[in-house]
């Protein structure tokens, strides 16, 4: 069991009281302790103010993390570069990464690298999308629709020219029914043509 929390909320964003809850839960077993570094506001806020007006409280999790040494605590929250991760790193046991993973996978290609001292090239783009085409193929053939896997490639070439390109063809193409690999080609020859 581990345990994902907002270091408050609303009104109830006392030290004290965190400490409170990651003890009890603590007791009953749980190691392992998720801190988003945010309190969370539910009266007032929507929940995609919630993951941008409240501040980042890096301080309070680390203080958490000095205060229950026993216990394994990851970072979560506003986390979008490999160089913050390594930096959390050296306070915390891990860190998780949510929306940029998202909105920027691409940003994984080093992390074995730079985290785990893999000596394998890292892939470019392009030569992700080939290397995983098998893969879709092998899922059409058992009813996986194309949508359910390409949605997680939509950030793939974020930052790049032709990343409008490749999401638009990919929203618009691959819920069609019948999609196939057709759509990735398509996608990456707008990509191109873009670029």
């Amino acid at each position: 069991v581990t345990v994902k929390t907002r270091i408050g909320v609303d009104e109830r964003d006392s030290y004290e009281e965190l400490v409170d809850f990651i003890r009890a839960v603590a007791a009953t077993g749980c190691d392992t302790f998720v801190i988003h570094a945010r309190k969370a506001w539910l009266k007032g806020l929507s929940p995609k103010e919630n993951r941008e007006i409240p501040p980042l409280r890096y301080d309070v999790a680390e203080r958490l993390k000095h205060d229950f040494p026993g216990l394994t605590v990851v970072v979560n929250g506003g986390v979008k570069t490999l160089a913050a991760m390594q930096s959390h790193l050296t306070a915390f046991d891990g860190v998780m990464v949510g929306r940029e993973a998202v909105s920027n996978p691409y940003l994984f290609a080093d992390v074995d690298r730079r985290f785990f001292g893999s000596t394998a090239p890292v892939l470019r783009r392009e030569e992700l999308v080939r290397a995983w085409l098998p893969y879709i193929a092998a899922q059409l053939q058992e009813g996986v629709p194309l949508a359910r896997m390409t949605r997680h490639a939509l950030g793939l070439f974020h930052g790049c020219a032709g990343a409008r390109q490749w999401r638009r063809t990919l929203s618009e193409q691959a819920a069609r029914p019948g999609a196939g690999l057709e759509v990735l080609e398509q996608a990456l020859v707008t990509l191109k043509a873009a670029a």
